[in-house]
């Protein structure tokens, strides 16, 4: 995911999403903030032009699902042009949050290794809940919205 905050992009900057097709994963753990983060990302890909028949939406229970719910995707509609993986772990009292975040990070990183299709890190590793609130459209803007943005441009590279 991008280091800048991109919740406020210049349309004129970001290349046209016409013509791409997009998978997004979504964890159904802390829904509330994983429903904001696909808002911001599915918004945004449409607001570039991605036609919103060219948006696959899987659900999985967690984030540690994340992984195979983005391979069955890239495996099941061959034609993608980037994944988004989006989720939210939140520290609690018990080692479960390191080891959650750690294989999320090596499956995705996994993931983009063995296919030809990027998957975008979209999952907030917050140490309390009132962070992942203000990076899912809170006062740190949307992390769904950049996940898009490099979506977009990880997919026009992929052209390439």
């Amino acid at each position: 995911m991008a280091t800048t905050n991109l919740s406020h992009y210049d349309k004129n900057t970001i290349p046209n999403a016409k013509g791409f097709r997009f998978g997004i994963v979504v964890s159904e753990w802390n829904s509330d903030i994983t429903e904001n983060l696909f808002k911001g990302a599915y918004d945004t890909l449409i607001d570039c032009g991605a036609d919103a028949k060219n948006i696959i939406r899987f659900s999985v229970p967690g984030s540690f699902e994340l992984i195979y719910g983005s391979k069955k995707m890239i495996e099941k509609y061959q034609n993608l042009d980037a994944v988004i993986a989006i989720g939210n772990v939140i520290q609690g009292e018990t080692k479960h949050f390191d080891f959650v975040c750690e294989g999320v990070t090596q499956g995705i990183k996994d993931l983009n290794v063995k296919y030809d299709v990027p998957v975008i890190f979209c999952v907030l590793t917050d140490n309390n809940k009132q962070q992942s609130i203000d990076r899912s459209g809170g006062k740190h803007g949307n992390k769904g919205i950049e996940s898009a943005i490099a979506a977009i441009k990880m997919a026009v590279l992929k052209q390439n």
